[in-house]
């Protein structure tokens, strides 16, 4: 009788080791320190990267940890229940929920990936749960506020949060749509909750420290990369394009890309550009939630390969033009 050979078991996609991660990140630290004992911290470019990569780091470690602890709580105490409901919704208004929830939700690009994770994993629509992750850093009531802040609040405030939250919802939903059959994320071990009561608190501390470590080692891989274009790429390359529309947005929109700020921030930076118009500076504020250096490193350990790719071949020319006809408009 023929044996049968048994069909071979494809291996999970590579991840970065936390143990890696880990020794990276304090390789990184001894070599600061190090080079300060030593006096080569006087050294400009390892001073701009060593302040980089740290700003960085202190600013969005904090919503990580806010991510990390909705996304606990929504795979402990959320019964499994309401989100069978809404997988059941039609997606045609799950998406558009799922839009409309980002103004709930305070956390920034850095904790709204693991909260989308959580959101797939239990059953919604992938297109939703792209959606939410790319529309809550937008349009979340933080940054509204420091939107409105930055610009001087009054009329000139408000547009710049109308022209922000309008044109990073359109964004979002038509990401969403094309590329939620990209964004499958695949389950590990403490993804699965307990149901006991009693063990719930435990279960919530597993989570919150499951997802927390496995995002903040790519935030911190991020973080460096971002560092060292800042410290390499001179910025008076931009000074030069300002005087273009089209590719003073285009290089805003890299710088953001670039920067990785976080988007409560980012508009007290935008402000800083004066010599742009404010259709740049637009464009600077949409597409940095959407896509930077240290959420490209994030994406590709929560999705499938070429996620960022397709990502940025959609929104860049849609956040280019929508950022355009913000500037020509006549308020």
């Amino acid at each position: 009788m023929a044996t049968q050979t048994a069909a071979p078991v494809p291996s999970p996609p590579r991840r970065v080791p936390l143990w890696a991660a880990g020794a990276a990140l304090w390789t990184t630290v001894a070599a600061v320190l190090a080079a300060r004992a030593g006096g080569l911290a006087q050294v400009d470019g390892l001073a701009t990267f060593c302040v980089i990569f740290t700003s960085i780091m202190v600013e969005a470690i904090p919503f990580v940890l806010i991510g990390a602890l909705v996304s606990a709580a929504v795979a402990v105490y959320v019964p499994d229940r309401a989100f069978a409901r809404l997988s059941r919704l039609p997606p045609a208004l799950q998406v558009p929920g799922a839009a409309a929830a980002g103004l709930a939700f305070p956390v920034c690009e850095c904790g709204s990936v693991p909260v989308a994770r959580r959101l797939l994993l239990r059953g919604l629509h992938p297109a939703a749960g792209v959606t939410f992750m790319l529309a809550a850093p937008i349009v979340n009531p933080i940054v509204v506020a420091s939107t409105w802040v930055a610009y001087g609040g009054g009329t000139q405030g408000t547009r710049m949060v109308a022209g922000r939250c309008g044109l990073g919802l359109l964004a979002s939903v038509v990401a969403g749509w094309r590329l939620g059959p990209h964004a499958r994320v695949s389950s590990r071990p403490e993804d699965t909750s307990h149901e006991h009561p009693a063990e719930r608190r435990g279960s919530f501390v597993t989570h919150l420290a499951g997802d927390f470590l496995y995002m903040a080692r790519f935030l911190a891989l991020g973080a460096a990369l971002s560092a060292l274009l800042q410290t390499v790429v001179p910025q008076t390359i931009l000074s030069g394009l300002a005087g273009s529309l089209v590719l003073g947005t285009l290089a805003l929109m890299g710088l953001a890309f670039i920067l990785s700020l976080c988007s409560e921030a980012d508009a007290f930076v935008a402000t800083s550009f004066t010599a742009f118009p404010l259709g740049a500076q637009l464009g600077f504020l949409v597409l940095g939630p959407l896509a930077d250096v240290k959420l490209a490193a994030m994406y590709e350990g929560t999705f499938r390969r070429g996620f960022v790719v397709r990502l940025l071949a959609l929104a860049v020319p849609l956040v280019l033009a929508g950022s355009v006809a913000y500037a020509t408009v006549a308020w």
